[in-house]
């Protein structure tokens, strides 16, 4: 099977459980670099941690736009790999890759160029704002490996071998551990070191899946990483992770116009709430997300094959592990918010104020879990769109109702109540989607 792992045959519990956990990991990781950051700048102050977290949603944006090839990856090629078409898996595969190194380029050209004036828009103090523009130019030279990894990893769990990104991604996060300090206080390099660390670690990611790739693996028997894009590909990729892509960076632009609200609501403590308290609740959103991914990739070979009953059990599986996840959450978030705040900044005034944050969101969580599950059976089934269109209204509609709670009595909590409100409601209309659309995706 050139390195492929079947999933259309075998116990459906213990092959979601298999693939998610190290998808999960992977997850983890990925959203750990941003939160070692700020634990570590966390030591120099709020203000520090203000600059990063200004940046941290424009990172947001671009890990955003870097699952237009995951998302591509795992649906184009798990679909072909269902369909037993490994021609069209490779080709799809080589394609991910070379769109994503393209983006990166641009994205990262265009960050960089802007960067004072997209950094100006939070008003923030000149120090904190001239901190915020250094961090951010250094991290777009790490651009390209983000995108690259992100499209490595979708092409390995689309094959079902979700262990290997995760490893491979685990070196890179005990790299930025370690490197972390050594730049920011032994090198002195503050803020910037931070920066560094987080680049060198993501290159070393890269290398290593290239590594792997054309030394280890016999994955979909070798491919080409780069090739002259063809429009059949391109569109079908663009199709099936454009949407997705779009809705994640809506959802960073509209944080990035929350942060402006927490910013002129509660000064820099506001900012630094909303983008550390972020940092948190994504390690949530982003664990879990593992069990999604897993649905998406096992959903996608099983459906091209015709396999729907199966499709329906691990719906339900997931649904199941999702909903134990949601309740520990919730539980965490409200009653230890605080001291897991402090962890990241131990200001007394920042942990108290991300504490607040932490509860109200803690109501969310099980119908957030709902909406990640959601997610992965409809892109499992290509169908992108639905998740898209219930993710932008919903976030959307964020900013009005955050500006109208923030003018009351509730001030700064008004906000994050706006946030938790809306992921209510993105779980519960996607189940009722789904539920709507259930007969016509499994009689296709």
């Amino acid at each position: 099977m050139q390195g492929i792992r079947d999933l259309t045959n075998g116990p459906i519990r213990r092959q979601l459980f298999s693939l998610a956990i190290p998808i999960m990991g992977t997850s983890f990781i990925q959203m750990a670099y941003n939160l070692i950051d700020m634990a570590w700048i966390g030591r120099l102050g709020s203000e520090s941690v203000a600059a990063v977290g200004a940046v941290g949603i424009l990172v947001w944006m671009t890990t955003s736009l870097a699952l237009l090839n995951k998302v591509g990856a795992e649906v184009s090629v798990g679909q072909s790999i269902g369909a037993n078409n490994m021609d069209d898996a490779r080709l799809f595969a080589s394609h991910n890759l070379t769109i994503g190194l393209l983006l990166s380029a641009l994205w990262g050209a265009l960050l960089c160029l802007f960067a004072r004036q997209i950094v100006g828009f939070y008003r923030l103090d000149p120090d904190i704002t001239e901190q915020a523009v250094d961090f951010l130019r250094i991290l777009t030279l790490g651009f390209p490996f983000v995108f690259l990894s992100y499209s490595f990893t979708g092409i390995h769990n689309a094959a079902g071998r979700s262990r290997i990104p995760f490893f491979i991604n685990g070196v890179g996060l005990i790299m930025n551990i370690v490197l972390d300090p050594l730049f920011i206080f032994v090198m002195d390099w503050g803020t910037a070191g931070a920066a560094c660390a987080t680049c060198v670690s993501q290159g070393a990611v890269c290398f290593l899946f290239i590594y792997h790739l054309r030394r280890r693996s016999r994955l979909l028997g070798s491919f080409p990483f780069f090739v002259r894009l063809r429009e059949r590909y391109t569109r079908r990729i663009f199709r099936l992770g454009l949407p997705v892509a779009l809705l994640n960076m809506l959802f960073a632009f509209i944080n990035f116009c929350m942060g402006r609200t927490a910013s002129a609501s509660g000064g820099h403590i506001g900012l630094m709430t909303l983008t550390a308290g972020g940092q948190i609740e994504a390690l949530a959103w982003n664990t879990s997300q593992g069990f999604s991914t897993a649905l998406s990739a096992f959903t996608a070979q099983n459906y091209a094959s015709g396999h729907h009953q199966r499709v329906l059990g691990a719906y339900r599986a997931t649904l199941g592990m999702t909903s134990v996840f949601g309740i520990f959450c919730t539980l965490l978030f409200m009653f230890y918010g605080e001291e897991i705040f402090s962890l990241i900044v131990p200001e007394h005034e920042a942990y108290i104020s991300g504490g607040i944050f932490l509860r109200i969101e803690a109501y969310s969580m099980l119908f957030m879990m709902l909406e990640i599950t959601m997610q992965g059976l409809f892109y499992g089934t290509g169908r992108t769109i639905p998740p898209a269109i219930i993710s932008i209204g919903f976030n959307l509609l964020r900013i009005p109702l955050a500006i109208i709670l923030s003018s009351t009595a509730l001030g700064l909590a008004g906000i994050w109540w706006a946030i938790s409100l809306t992921s209510t409601a993105k779980g519960i209309t996607s189940f009722i989607w789904f539920r709507l659309l259930r007969k016509k995706i499994l009689t296709r």
